[in-house]
């Protein structure tokens, strides 16, 4: 491996945790993985792709999932759109 130079980044705790996980998983450092981004980012030819990770997307589908339950609406609409064209052309004299 060649010379390695020393660089600090932030990153947030969402991508902290991400990273430590994937880490773990494959068995590489934290280091590899961000140098593998970086390569990813620049197209450099070395790079290893990444195995996809389905345990991540079950994640991200489950939290989505979650999130649009609280913004479920109560059951089907009850107005139609001309309906409320009509009540705000009327409202506002256009």
């Amino acid at each position: 491996m060649c010379a390695m130079i020393r660089k600090q980044v932030y990153i947030d705790r969402r991508q902290e945790s991400m990273l430590k996980r994937l880490a773990r998983r494959l068995g590489v450092t934290e280091a590899e993985l961000i140098r593998r981004a970086i390569d990813a980012q620049l197209g450099s030819a070395t790079t290893t792709a990444l195995p996809p990770d389905p345990a991540a997307w079950d994640e991200a589908r489950a939290f989505m999932l979650a999130r649009a339950a609280l913004c479920a609406a109560p059951g089907p609409r009850t107005w139609k759109r001309d309906e409320i064209y009509e009540e705000r052309t009327g409202r506002y004299g256009r």
